[in-house]
């Protein structure tokens, strides 16, 4: 055995990790089997075992998903990799063997139908290095994953069914790679972050602790227009819109008609045809569907009757995060102000808050073209109001509820109007993963991004991870509303701030509420 390597075993056989810069890094172990043939549309199994050492040294196939478009491909280096074992995960240890470490469990974003945990940005050894073994899953995306097929036996979620379980593999292994399984926080962001709300809503007691990145609990289809998007996917292939009629289809074709559902949807949010969930939960194709079982309701309301509320819970925003959903794309040129206030109605925000917004200024935030005005009705449309209704739902929860906002505003203009894209959403992720050294973030952040902000951020996140509690830092609560801001303008790196646009926010009072 070379001195490079360390062998753990776990449940379903030997896995061999390298040894690199001091920490063990294991890619690519199976935790369920290939979801393919009888499996394709079922709930995840368990592998076939194995008794050979397997090389776990290199990132494991990633889920079929369509390549990311235009300036969007080119701001994330999302890595596709070949092969039917994609259900596979990822640890980061700092010793195998040591005592036992808190568990951070990562679930990659990208709207439920992109992503995986091969991207780079996602290197756990700086968590690792920090003292807390890292986990990142892959799940099953799009079609595979979440559409709804009403065919029986079929059940709905499979993507999500597939987080529960990795997480089940986590608290099963994870301690004879140092981890604590008595200490798991499951983190993640965008549609990584909704799925984090949506397992905190299960109650399904596989985690100790939550951090949710740009996320919403507001997010869920119902099954009639979950449906309408499948018989769409399927008019475009020629099949009829079931199970066994999918999977007969080429993989290449399911996922580019897919994609091309995806795309139509986000340009047009056309509810009439979609159904109004799949345009107001926030415009995605695929997403939790309200089955009755997995997802009984919404997250938010589940989360207000008091499920999850012995769960401590960090959830944040970026200030600007609908400009990555515009700067990048043909939408920065729409000219004229009624189509951004269509785009507002469709996604259930009151087209006089327009208006509003387009009142406000607040430096080094300035909105002076509709796309701009646009984006900020909708950053808290999509997500920090539905952050702010998780946490003032948990206000009599157990545990308690840190929020935070990101800040800083990346320099980097991917259009040819020269519109920047500011704070966007994901631009947090480097920082808190502490990876802004990786050149596959340099065109999203920019040149010379300030490490001392990631310093921050990161530090918090590992705070978070190992003790659930954060020092100077009061939880969130519905009269003094404590939000801990990571800015860079001429402010510290990072302090709290008491109800951050307050007007805003209180043109929100009867929106988005719990039932």
């Amino acid at each position: 055995m070379s001195p490079n390597t360390v062998t753990v075993e776990t449940t379903y056989g030997p896995v061999s990790g390298l040894i690199e810069n001091g920490i063990a890094a294991f890619r690519g172990i199976p935790y369920a089997a290939p979801p393919v043939g009888p499996n394709r549309f079922g709930p995840p199994a368990a592998p076939q075992p194995w008794q050979n050492i397997r090389n776990a040294h290199e990132f494991g196939p990633t889920p079929p998903q369509p390549p990311l478009k235009g300036k969007l491909g080119e701001l994330f280096h999302n890595p596709i990799i070949p092969g039917d074992d994609y259900l596979n995960l990822n640890v980061w240890t700092p010793d195998p063997q040591g005592r036992p470490a808190p568990v951070l469990v990562w679930i990659h974003g990208g709207a439920f139908t992109t992503g995986s945990s091969a991207v780079t940005a996602y290197d756990g050894a700086t968590f690792a290095r920090d003292g807390v073994v890292c986990v990142t899953i892959n799940y099953r995306l799009g079609v595979d994953g979440f559409a709804y097929l009403q065919d029986a036996p079929v059940p709905a979620n499979r993507g999500l069914l597939d987080q529960i379980f990795a997480l089940e593999w986590v608290r099963d292994n994870i301690a004879d790679f140092g981890g604590d399984p008595d200490n798991v926080t499951l983190a993640g962001e965008s549609a990584g972050a909704m799925s984090v709300l949506t397992l905190l809503a299960a109650d399904t007691g596989l985690f100790h602790k939550a951090i949710v990145e740009s996320g919403s609990a507001h997010i869920g289809q119902t099954r009639e227009d979950a449906a309408l998007v499948v018989r769409a996917v399927a008019a475009r292939l020629g099949v009829e819109p079931t199970a066994q009629a999918l999977a007969s289809v080429d993989v290449a074709a399911l996922v580019a008609a897919q994609g091309e559902v995806s795309e139509d949807i986000t340009l047009n949010a056309d509810a009439e045809r979609y159904g109004a969930s799949t345009i107001a939960s926030c415009g995605m194709s695929f997403m939790p569907v309200l089955d009755g079982e997995v997802v009984a309701q919404l997250p938010i309301d589940a989360i207000a009757s008091g499920r999850g509320s012995d769960v401590p819970v960090l959830i944040g925003t970026a200030t600007e995060e609908f400009r990555l959903f515009v700067v990048p794309t043909p939408l920065v040129a729409w000219p004229g102000v009624q189509p951004f206030k269509n785009r507002i109605r469709a996604y259930g925000a009151p087209v006089e808050f327009y208006d509003r917004y387009a009142e406000t200024n607040v430096p080094p935030y300035v909105r002076n073209a509709p796309s701009g005005i646009a984006s900020a009705v909708l950053t808290d449309r999509m997500f920090r109001i539905p952050s702010y209704r998780v946490a003032e739902a948990r206000a009599d929860a157990l545990a308690t509820t840190h929020v935070f906002e990101f800040g800083w505003r990346s320099p980097s203009a991917p259009n040819l109007l020269g519109v920047k894209l500011g704070a966007c959403h994901s631009l947090p992720l480097p920082f808190a993963w502490d990876t802004l050294d990786n050149p596959d973030s340099a065109e999203f952040t920019g040149p010379n991004p300030p490490q001392d902000l990631a310093d921050a951020l990161h530090e918090r996140w590992v705070e978070f991870a190992r003790t659930g509690d954060l020092t100077d830092w009061a939880p969130y609560n519905a009269t003094d509303r404590p939000v801990m801001t990571f800015y860079r303008d001429n402010q510290p790196v990072n302090t709290v701030v008491h109800d951050p646009r307050r007007d805003e926010r209180e043109l929100w009072k009867n929106e988005l509420r719990a039932n």
